[in-house]
């Protein structure tokens, strides 16, 4: 039964706060797009349209023109953060696969946020904007570099995640800058034959059913700048940078609801009698200085500029293979100077369901004859409502888990260094504790390591690598339980997750003192300035018994009641556990608002006469760990039975002065810092010891007299021979 309750005392603490909830059925995008400025999601933008009923993305709007698409990141990945609840990043794409602009827009994270100003988090998020998720793709999420904030580890750590992964998944969905999407396996999708509505220019623009690609002068000049050809960037178009270069939508007209749309019924009949067994149409509309047809089509037959792309397959297109259109016939539709249709023959395999782009080939002469290429992508997918229903999905649950698993493994590759330095200090501190008898042999030996191993939590764990568990983590995690939790969150970090993992283990071996004594940043920060005010002299308080046990239950009272809030109200919960000072003096390092600095500061004060004095009386952690550490399996230190009867010398010289003074050990309050066991063999200290080497010492003087005494009589006779012989 003992054992039955500890596995289950391991099980809970090892299990954190965190919790990975199902991504949601129903799109949240609409209730955060009017908290937001378009144009702060896409410069010069001025409105949003419609959610698509295909993918959870809303057009962003310039005088009615596309210029990207809106998404939020909850709407396509788990965003679960530290809080165990989800952030909320609203994002906008191009047409390139290119964020243009990045929101935060909604999160519950104060267990790092308190002291992090909220304006930190929100700029380091819009810097997201430019990011190509087209080198993201090819290099599996990781062609940026990750920006950390001291304190938010893990809140920016699923930021990033999710931006990369959603971007991606947005622009795979629409076929974003040639961005096609992984292979699924069920059925080539279908056009619906019997979706035959009409909408106008505005709503085909807005639902993605066309697509654009725009380039201004400024655009072009850039690009071939850039592009190496110093011939080519010598001869810019002239022109204000604003003007329009090219102008080029595209779309599907093979597709009854768009081709009624956009050809009216006399020109899509005539279509349907151009278009044999397995051919589709494309739409090419374009307008400005350049053109997207040139001229290579009348003197060879084939159009050289344009090309359609999907997958691994082209396809360029002859003249017997187009046909001029004289205007669109929906509502609300500009004026183009080209307007064509291209068939797509059957042979080519086309699949209208599928991602496509339409490559465009754009040229500069450098010479006479000399000319400089530059291509541009106009990517195309068909939207949704369009195609008949998808056959059974595969299942995203496990794409999500797959997805948060090559996180963690990749954030843990990352650290292996400091994993292995605290697996090695946890190998050391096991040794100690396995053989403390042998450790404990020499007092002065065992202070100096003591305090070499205290420096280093202090400024390995604590100050670089942000180790210090915190009970918040087990006050969410009452709420986690409610909702299922996942081990992928908690795995973000490492150093936590192996921590927490060595403290459940510890629990059944020693209890808390394994962590609170000798793994504890702030624990070791506190009794190392306490020794350097012992080297200064100050003066140490002892508290009267009677008062100190009566401040023991203070610290299992604020923890009570701090998990009592929590399963009211997490946030406020973290708000009031402000109590532990862990985030101000190592995780932020005292860079923080001046009441949290003199917070700590005075905590640390009182512990230049009262050694640990915020663990003896105040740590709700301390008191977290102290309840399942009474279900310990062993007792490690030893003890006389003369301990407290009548000797109190343990007693007296216990820093945190956990032993009563009738000998017994509290375990709830032992830091396990070995000072006892020191004693316990001391032959200077312990009356018990100096008693048994008192005795030894006798003991041996009496052999030594005996054995002198039985010499000189085995001699004595020898002599008085010899002197009759004589």
């Amino acid at each position: 039964m003992r054992i039955g309750s500890c596995l289950k005392a391991i099980l809970i603490l090892v299990a954190t706060l965190f919790a990975l909830p199902a991504i949601a059925a129903d799109a949240q995008l609409p209730r955060f797009l009017g908290k937001i400025e378009p144009d702060s999601l896409v410069p010069g933008a001025t409105g949003f349209g419609t959610l698509r009923t295909d993918v959870p993305v809303a057009a962003v709007l310039n005088g009615g023109e596309t210029v990207g698409w809106a998404f939020l990141t909850s709407d396509f990945v788990g965003t679960t953060g530290y809080s165990g609840k989800p952030i909320h990043v609203v994002a906008a794409v191009s047409d390139d696969a290119v964020l243009t602009g990045v929101q935060l827009v909604e999160h519950s994270e104060p267990i790092v946020l308190i002291g992090i100003p909220d304006a930190k988090v929100q700029r380091l998020t819009e810097s997201y904007a430019g990011l190509d998720l087209k080198a993201e793709a090819a290099a599996g999420g990781s062609a940026h570099d990750l920006d950390i904030i001291s304190g938010a580890t893990v809140t920016i750590m699923v930021i990033d995640d999710s931006i990369v992964r959603a971007g991606l998944k947005v622009a795979r969905a629409l076929g974003l800058g040639g961005l096609a999407p992984e292979a699924a396996a069920g059925p080539r999708r279908q056009i619906n034959p019997d979706l035959v509505e009409s909408e106008d220019w505005m709503t085909l623009s807005g639902d993605g059913s066309v697509r654009a690609l725009t380039l201004d002068i400024g655009q072009i000049n850039q690009a071939f700048a850039v592009s190496g050809d110093e011939r080519a960037a010598a001869r810019p178009e002239k022109g204000p940078d604003t003007d329009t270069f090219i102008d080029m939508k595209a779309t599907m007209v093979s597709v009854p609801s768009i081709g009624l749309s956009l050809l009216g019924e006399a020109e899509y009949a005539n279509l349907r009698n151009w278009l044999q067994e397995g051919e589709h149409a494309i739409l090419v509309a374009g307008r400005g200085r350049y053109s997207f047809k040139g001229s290579g089509y009348v003197r060879g037959g084939i159009f050289d500029r344009i090309q359609l792309i999907q997958g691994d397959r082209s396809v360029r297109f002859f003249d017997r293979q187009h046909r001029r259109l004289g205007e669109i016939a929906a509502p609300g539709a500009p004026n183009f100077t080209e307007l064509d249709l291209f068939k797509i023959p059957a042979d080519a395999e086309f699949d209208p369901a599928a991602p496509w782009r339409l490559q465009l080939l754009a040229q500069r002469a450098t010479g006479p004859v000399d000319k400089s290429f530059l291509t541009f992508d106009l990517g195309y997918r068909l939207p949704e409502r369009y195609l008949l229903p998808l056959a059974p999905a595969p299942d995203a649950s496990a794409e999500e888990a797959a997805a948060k698993a090559a996180l963690w493994q990749r954030i843990w590759l990352d650290r292996k260094i400091e994993i292995a330095a605290l697996a090695a200090m946890l190998a050391v501190l096991t040794g100690v504790f396995f053989f403390q008898f042998q450790w404990t042999r020499n007092e002065r030996f065992l202070f100096w390591f003591r305090m070499g191993f205290l420096t280093v939590t202090l400024v390995f764990l604590g100050w670089y690598a942000n180790a210090q568990l915190s009970v918040v983590n087990l006050m969410a995690l009452a709420g986690a339980l409610q909702t299922g939790f996942t081990w992928d969150a908690f795995l973000l970090d490492p150093m936590i997750f192996i921590l927490w993992f060595s403290v459940a283990a510890a629990l059944v071996f020693w209890g808390r003192g394994a962590y609170c004594g000798w793994l504890c940043p702030f624990g070791a920060l506190q009794e190392l300035t306490n020794q350097i005010a012992r080297a200064l002299k100050v003066p140490q308080w002892e508290l009267p018994w009677g008062l100190h046990e009566r401040l023991w239950p203070v610290k299992y009272m604020i923890f009570l009641g701090l998990f009592g809030v929590s399963l009211a109200s997490i946030p406020l919960a973290e708000s009031l556990a402000e109590v532990e000072p862990f985030k101000t003096a190592i995780i932020l390092k005292f860079a923080r608002a001046w009441p949290f600095v003199v917070f700590a500061v005075g905590l640390l004060v009182i512990g230049l006469f009262v050694e640990r004095f915020y663990c003896r009386y105040l740590c709700p952690l301390g008191a977290a760990l102290a309840i399942p550490a009474r279900m310990r399996m062993f007792d490690w230190l030893k003890r006389y039975h003369e301990c407290g009867h009548p000797c109190r010398t343990c007693a007296n010289e216990c820093p945190v002065q956990a032993i009563h003074p009738t000998g017994e050990i509290n375990p709830n309050e032992c830091v396990n810092c070995l000072h006892c066991q020191v004693l316990y063999q001391s032959g200077t200290k312990c009356p018990v010891v100096m008693r048994k080497l008192k005795s030894r010492a006798a003991f041996e003087a009496r052999n030594r007299k005996s054995f002198t005494a039985a010499s000189q009589a085995a001699v004595q006779p020898a002599s008085k021979k010899e002197k009759a012989h004589v």
